[in-house]
């Protein structure tokens, strides 16, 4: 009795017993499942063609390709000879334009691109960029034609006394350079225009170029406004590289003969720590405060 009773009342969930028989035999179960994955297989999305991705992909480079040109680095072309043998004609170089943003000024030796200060390049005739050259110009692979654009270093600052007399050195606040590493073999640092003494004024640069008798820089622009000086907010940014041709690739470090002692005047020293101390007296308040929370921590433990 005890068996038949067992086996008229077998529990639901044996594995061996369907639990609904179709007419064809099939379990529902499976039929279930069957109706599933054939629902699903209809569900499923077709990935998208490449070609469809492809508009997607380009607007996402073009939108890069502007946020970069406009906030990181942007390409140049070097244009003539006054700047040899650092740069040569028909080179590309990478300049820095991010730096600026976060405040950073044009320091003793940097190779820098700057707008045309008014007058300098009056007489240049640029030609009429074609289409592709306005675009690829427009999402900075290529500089602009329609901008008035100089690359020159930078031999003194703000707040410097720079000169340099026929066949002697160019002498920044007293320090005479030893330019024979940069300025173009067989050049004299100045005998085609000497200058000075000359106070720099605040915010601006005194620049020269590497090929010194073969370069308008501020020495030929004395008597414009500014006397010849280029001010910082005209500064595109500085060159950091050679990119281009792939064998003339290097980067553009600041030489040397600028890092001399006592070269620096004692306002742009401070200046120059001034970041620094910004940076410690905004520090310190928040070590004091973490310490006092952690010490509070421990007490209320």
């Amino acid at each position: 009795m005890a068996v038949g009773a067992r086996s008229g009342h077998e529990p639901e969930d044996r594995p061996d017993k369907p639990e609904n028989v179709g007419s064809d035999g099939a379990t529902a179960d499976r039929a279930g499942t069957d109706g599933d994955s054939s629902r699903g297989g209809t569900g499923q999305q077709k990935p998208r063609s490449f070609w469809k991705e492809l508009p997607l992909l380009i607007g996402i480079a073009l939108v890069l390709a502007l946020l970069i040109k406009t906030f990181l680095v942007q390409a140049f072309s070097i244009p003539s000879d006054s700047m040899q043998n650092t740069l040569q004609r028909g080179d590309r170089v990478l300049v820095d334009k991010l730096t600026p943003w976060f405040g950073a000024e044009p320091e003793r030796g940097e190779v820098v691109v700057f707008h045309d200060p008014g007058g300098w390049l009056e007489d240049t005739q640029a030609p009429e960029p074609n289409v592709v050259q306005k675009f690829l110009s427009f999402i900075g692979l290529m500089p602009s034609a329609e901008e008035k654009d100089l690359i020159k270093r930078v031999v003194a600052v703000g707040g410097d006394t720079v000169e340099c007399k026929k066949d002697g050195p160019v002498v920044v606040n007293g320090k005479a350079l030893d330019d024979k590493s940069f300025i173009f073999p067989g050049n004299t640092p100045c005998n085609d225009e000497p200058f000075g003494p000359i106070t720099v004024p605040e915010g601006r640069i005194w620049v020269m170029g590497d090929h010194r008798q073969n370069s308008l820089d501020s020495r030929y622009h004395q008597e414009l406004p500014g006397g010849g000086t280029v001010s910082n907010d005209e500064v595109v940014g500085r060159a950091i590289v050679v990119a281009w041709p792939i064998n003339r690739w290097a980067t553009l470090p600041v030489p040397k003969t600028f890092d001399q002692p006592g070269i620096n005047t004692t306002v742009n020293t401070a200046m120059s720590l001034a970041p620094g101390a910004l940076g410690l007296a905004g520090a310190v308040p928040l070590v004091l405060w973490r310490r006092r929370r952690l010490t509070r921590g421990r007490t209320a433990g």
